[in-house]
């Protein structure tokens, strides 16, 4: 069949198909094996692994963990690209497509449905690997991380703004409630860039990859989960507002008087801006919150 990840491949095989990319699907599909490399080994995928893709596109990156893991399941919302796949998948008997919507998906029930009960929920975690659509990259993230899949690690392409916010440290323009909430959940660190030219279609950004190491339990302890990110929200509501007044416009209940009394009590400074507290800090304030309740 030839490489994959060449250009002409590529084209070769969608123009077969009369397949179109969809702009709306965030199709561009990965055309340079280098890159490919470098994700299969930031990934560190071993025989020994169930690794799970998100939008396969036409099998490029499939075919390549293919060749590393002992199986990998792919899940692809776009039906049309099922003959593709089809053909592009055809030496690898350790591939599994399945056409389903990712952001619909219990992902421990798929793995553990399609590994003989050897990984998925309770039993051996899994790696996820993906070209992540950009329109939707977020969302999905915190599908995997908030529904707390059994998931090693992930390893994603994402646009370079996103994955910057992902690993920024408090204190920095970048740094946001998605910084709190994936940190919370696992270590985060950008591997590498990705240039837009190793694209087809090229997209419009540049790209990023992103490690995400799940963390056995968060770094820091909260009494309510849902309470923790209703306060990071708030406080990156109106990042322009000091931390009191972002608090005291929010839709948690509490008057000004009272946010002064539960910020001054953890010792921070009702001035500050949200962008400057770390996970620990905001974790102060949801747990201090129980007693206005």
């Amino acid at each position: 069949m030839g490489e994959l990840s060449s250009p002409a491949k590529v084209k070769e095989i969608l123009s077969r198909h009369n397949f179109h990319t969809k702009k709306s699907l965030g199709q561009n599909f990965l055309i340079d094996g280098n890159i490919i490399n470098k994700i299969i080994n930031t990934a560190e995928i071993t025989e020994q692994d169930m690794a799970v893709e998100i939008g396969p596109g036409i099998g490029v990156l499939t075919s390549s963990i293919a060749q590393k893991a002992q199986k990998v399941l792919a899940v692809e919302i776009d039906n049309k690209l099922r003959p593709v796949l089809a053909e592009t998948l055809e030496p690898y008997n350790n591939a599994k497509v399945v056409f389903a919507d990712a952001m619909d998906t219990n992902f421990d029930q798929l793995v553990y449905d399609n590994s003989g009960g050897k990984f998925g929920a309770d039993v051996g975690k899994y790696k996820l690997v993906a070209n992540l659509p950009y329109y939707i990259t977020t969302p999905i993230i915190m599908h995997l991380l908030t529904n707390k899949f059994n998931l090693h690690s992930l390893v994603v392409m994402v646009q370079k703004e996103v994955g910057m916010r992902m690993a920024a440290s408090p204190g920095t323009k970048v740094y946001g409630s998605l910084s709190v909430a994936v940190q919370y959940y696992t270590e985060a660190e950008v591997a590498f860039k990705v240039p837009k030219t190793v694209f087809y279609p090229k997209p419009d950004v540049d790209s990023v990859i992103v490690r995400l190491k799940v963390r056995d339990k968060p770094p820091v302890q909260v009494s309510d989960e849902e309470l923790y990110f209703k306060v990071v929200r708030a406080a990156f509501n109106q990042r322009r507002k000091t931390l009191l007044n972002a608090l005291s416009g929010s839709n948690i209940a509490l008057d000004k008087e009272q946010w002064i009394n539960i910020l001054q009590s953890v010792n921070i400074d009702p001035k500050r801006r949200g962008e400057t507290l770390d996970l620990k800090e905001f974790a102060l304030i949801a747990d201090n919150i129980n007693k206005y309740y």
